[in-house]
C-alpha cells in the first residue's frame, strides 16, 4: 500500500472512530450477513468477466487493425481499448479488500510507466530518475545490456515481457497491462496541458518501406503479444471468483467469517475512494501540476477512469452492477443491512455515494463537452481555476464519502481495520 493511501486513511480512520458519536448498532441476522458476502463474490465474478469479455473485445480489434493496419482499424483499436477501461475500473473496488487482486493489479495497471522502455520517444524525454530501464526500448533493440547483464530479446514473447516488467524493482518499468497496450495504440501525448491525446500514426504498423519509426514488425508482435496477455491475466482473475472453480479465492473468502468479509468490503470501498482515487490519482496530479501522474495519459480517457472508480464504489455499497450487455446484477447489499440498523446514516451513505458520482460526471461533461473541452491534464494545469474547481470538488465529495462510508461500518458493528490485511 503506497505510504500516501497509508497516511491518508490512518488520519481518516482517526477521526471517523474518535470523533464521531454513533447509535448503538442494531443487530443484523446471520442470513443476511452471508447474503451480502454472496453478492459480493457474485459482483465480483460479473465485473471480472466483463473486463475479460471487452479484453477479448479489445484483443480482436487489434488483431484486425495488425491484419490491416489504417487509421480506421486503428481508431476502432482505440476505442476497444476505451470500452475495456470501463468493466477493470468499477473492479478497482475489489483491489484493496482482497490480496488476490492487489497482488495481481500490478501486472494490469501499473502507471505511470517509462515509454522508453517499450518504444521510440521525443528527443527531450526524461525517464524517471535512476531507472535503469528508461532507456532500452525494447522494440528498437535485440539485445538489451543491463548492467553486466544481456538479456536477448529477438523474440518478444509472453516470457520476455514477463521478465522485463517492473525490471530492477522499479515501478516505471511497465511492460504489460492496459497503459503499454494503451501507449502502442496513441503514442506519447505530447501537448502538456493543451487539448490533444497521443498521435502515433498507424503507420507505425506497416510493414516494408511504408513503416514509419522503424521496426514496425516488432511493435506489431509487442502490441499483438502484450494484448494476449491481457486476456490471460484477467482469465485468471474471473476464475477466481467463479464458483465452478474449486479451491479458488472466491472460496478461500467465502470460508471466513461474515463479518470479516464486511470489514473487508467497507475497507475496499473506503481505500478506494480516499487514498486511491482522491489522493494517488487526483491529488497528487493537481499538486503537482504533473501531467506525468495523470492515470490514462496517452489516450486522454483519465475522466472515464476515475468516473467508473466511483461508479464501481457506490456498486459495492448497493449491491448492484449494470454489465457491459445492459442487464443489471442487484441483489443484497451493505445499503441494506445499515438500512435495518441505522436508516438515517444509510441515507447520509447513499447521499454521499450520489454526491461523488454528480461531481464526477461534471468532470465527464467537462473533458466530453463539444465546445472547448477540458481534458484532466488541461484541468490540472497551474492557474487553471476552473479546472481546479472541479477536482476539488470531487476531493471534497470523497473526503464526505468516505466519512459516510466509516459511519455505516459503525452503524452494524463493522470495524474496517479488522479485515485481517
Amino acid at each position: 500500500m503506497p505510504a500516501l493511501l497509508r497516511q491518508i486513511l490512518s488520519i481518516l480512520g482517526f477521526i471517523a472512530f474518535t470523533h464521531t458519536a454513533f447509535a448503538a448498532p442494531q443487530p443484523i441476522s446471520e442470513s443476511d450477513t452471508r447474503a451480502v458476502a454472496i453478492q459480493y463474490t457474485e459482483l465480483a465474478l460479473a465485473i471480472y468477466s466483463d473486463a475479460e469479455k471487452s479484453g477479448q473485445a479489445l484483443q480482436d480489434s487489434i488483431n484486425a487493425f495488425l491484419a490491416a493496419p489504417d487509421q480506421t482499424s486503428l481508431i476502432a483499436a482505440q476505442n476497444a481499448w476505451k470500452t475495456a477501461r470501463k468493466a477493470y475500473q468499477q473492479s478497482e473496488v475489489f483491489r484493496f479488500a482482497n490480496p488476490v487482486v492487489d497482488d495481481w493489479e500490478g501486472k494490469l495497471n501499473s502507471w505511470p510507466l517509462d515509454e522508453g522502455l517499450i518504444d521510440y520517444v521525443a528527443g527531450d524525454y526524461f525517464y524517471a530518475l535512476g531507472n535503469i530501464g528508461g532507456e532500452l526500448n525494447i522494440i528498437a533493440n535485440t539485445s538489451l545490456n543491463i548492467g553486466s547483464d544481456v538479456i536477448d530479446a529477438t523474440k518478444i514473447d509472453a516470457e520476455l515481457l514477463r521478465s522485463l516488467h517492473e525490471l530492477g524493482g522499479s515501478a516505471a518499468n511497465v511492460t504489460t497491462g492496459y497503459h503499454a497496450i494503451e501507449f502502442l495504440l496513441w503514442g506519447q501525448d505530447l501537448n502538456g496541458h493543451k487539448l490533444g491525446a497521443g498521435e502515433r500514426p498507424y503507420t507505425d504498423y506497416i510493414g516494408g518501406d511504408s513503416c514509419t519509426n522503424q521496426h514496425c514488425d516488432r511493435r506489431a508482435d509487442y502490441l499483438r503479444v502484450v494484448t494476449a496477455l491481457l486476456v490471460e491475466d484477467l482469465h485468471f482473475m474471473s476464475q477466481q471468483w467463479s464458483p465452478q472453480t474449486a479451491d479458488n479465492y472466491r472460496a478461500e473468502l467465502l470460508a471466513m467469517k461474515d463479518e470479516v468479509i464486511l470489514a473487508r468490503m467497507f475497507y475496499g470501498i473506503g481505500s478506494l475512494s480516499l487514498g486511491e482515487l482522491g489522493g494517488e490519482r487526483i491529488k497528487v496530479s493537481l499538486e503537482a501540476n504533473s501531467t506525468e501522474d495523470e492515470h490514462d495519459c496517452f489516450s486522454d480517457n483519465t475522466h472515464w477512469s476515475h468516473y467508473y472508480n466511483g461508479l464501481g464504489i457506490q456498486n459495492l455499497y448497493l449491491g448492484k452492477y449494470r454489465r457491459l450487455d445492459g442487464s443489471v446484477l442487484t441483489g443484497p447489499s451493505l445499503s441494506s443491512l445499515v438500512a435495518k440498523a441505522n436508516p438515517a446514516v444509510d441515507k447520509q451513505t447513499r447521499q454521499a455515494l450520489n454526491k461523488t458520482m454528480t461531481a464526477l460526471t461534471v468532470l465527464t461533461n467537462a473533458a466530453e463537452a463539444k465546445e472547448k473541452p477540458m481534458k484532466f491534464d488541461m484541468m490540472i494545469a497551474e492557474g487553471n481555476k476552473r479546472g481546479e474547481e472541479i477536482l476539488s470538488n470531487i476531493l471534497s465529495a470523497l473526503v464526505d464519502q468516505t466519512r459516510s462510508i466509516e459511519q455505516a461500518a459503525s452503524a452494524i458493528g463493522i470495524d474496517p481495520n479488522a479485515s485481517g490485511l
